[in-house]
């Protein structure tokens, strides 16, 4: 069972303590992503596990199933992570705050 929670389970604002790891794609990323979160796209996750940071992890992708693999494989490494289900398309149809790394108004793409 992957530890999972919708966007109306997620405290808004993020609570202090909880990192939010992201593993999309670059291109994803630039486009639009939490602010302050980690990326580490999901291919690379195995090569850069030192990078996830210790303590409570929410996992996000654009609509859960990247994430639920990344916490699958995570929680076999004894990680404290939970998966967005719904992902940053449901961030954003939820209103929550997005940055983008393109100049350009952030967007899930």
């Amino acid at each position: 069972m992957i530890p999972t929670v919708s966007i109306d389970g997620v405290p808004n604002p993020l609570p202090e303590g909880l990192t939010v790891l992201d593993v999309r794609e670059d291109v994803e990323w630039e486009h639009g992503h939490i602010e302050g979160a980690v990326h580490i796209p999901l291919m690379d996750l195995p090569s850069r596990l030192d990078e996830v940071p210790d303590g409570q992890v929410l996992v996000v992708c654009r609509v859960g199933g990247r994430s639920s693999q990344a916490v699958a494989w995570l929680t076999q490494h004894g990680r404290d992570v939970v998966n967005l289900d719904g992902g940053m398309l449901d961030w954003a149809g939820a209103g929550r705050p997005m940055v983008s790394e393109n100049g350009q108004a952030p967007q899930v793409v």
